[in-house]
């Protein structure tokens, strides 16, 4: 047997994937720990409220800083840091999963900087469309609005390969519409909230970006998938 057939598949994430990944998987580590008592002690229980509090992204205090015109730093880093803490563990996990499998697809055509592009666009312009819509004012935390963006990203691939091929390239968009699926059917069950702004504007940005950053020739790019 070759010995590459014993290799974990983690092993074979580009860096980028790794990069981007790992600012969840650290925070989620202490903040698990912290919910179950092993660190922290009888605060550690709060750790994951003060984390919410300290980097999720507020529309309402971003539209308070466009009225007055001040934008301090420690306010403008939320657009940046929101996507590494979550509500729960099974939020986390769910996250880090879509973001691996994705962004390593994504990463073995497009390079680095176009990924970690891909990544804090699709989050950054997320929060910025989260914020024009003035009936919003819930936080928006997750790596959600970035993973879509991976998912526009991927969706941008299958897209330009089906019209290689001569196939039908709506049907590049059905993954996007089994989430939206499943996010409607989610909403009607437990009540929804207004995150799907930020994660579909990811998903279009996402899309738009890989466009920009495409490598390769339709043709020639078709090629390069299939050999992956």
């Amino acid at each position: 047997m070759d010995q590459n057939e014993n290799h974990s598949p983690l092993n074979q994430l580009p860096w980028i994937v790794w990069a981007l990944a790992l600012p969840v998987i650290a925070m989620e580590l202490v903040l698990g720990l912290a919910d179950i008592g092993l660190v922290g002690g009888p605060f550690g229980s709060a750790w994951r409220i003060d984390a919410l509090q300290r980097f999720a992204f507020s529309p309402d205090l971003m539209r308070a800083m466009w009225q007055v015109g001040q934008f301090p730093i420690t306010e403008m880093i939320r657009p940046l840091s929101y996507f590494a803490v979550h509500s729960s563990l099974t939020n986390a996990i769910f996250a880090v999963v879509l973001l691996l499998a994705l962004s390593k697809i994504v990463a073995e055509v497009f390079t680095p900087w176009a990924v970690a592009t891909i990544f804090f666009g699709a989050g950054i312009g997320g929060a910025v469309i989260y914020t024009l819509v003035p009936t919003i004012h819930s936080p928006l935390y997750g790596a959600y609005p970035s993973v879509y963006g991976m998912i526009g990203a991927y969706t941008f691939l299958l897209w330009v390969n089906l019209a290689a091929v001569g196939e039908r390239k709506s049907s590049a968009f059905s993954l996007i519409g089994m989430l939206l699926g499943i996010q409607l059917l989610f909403a009607i069950i437990f009540g929804g909230n207004m995150e799907w702004t930020a994660e579909i504007s990811g998903f279009v940005i996402g899309f738009l970006l890989a466009f920009g950053f495409s490598p390769l020739r339709w043709h020639d790019l078709s090629k390069h998938i299939k050999r992956r």
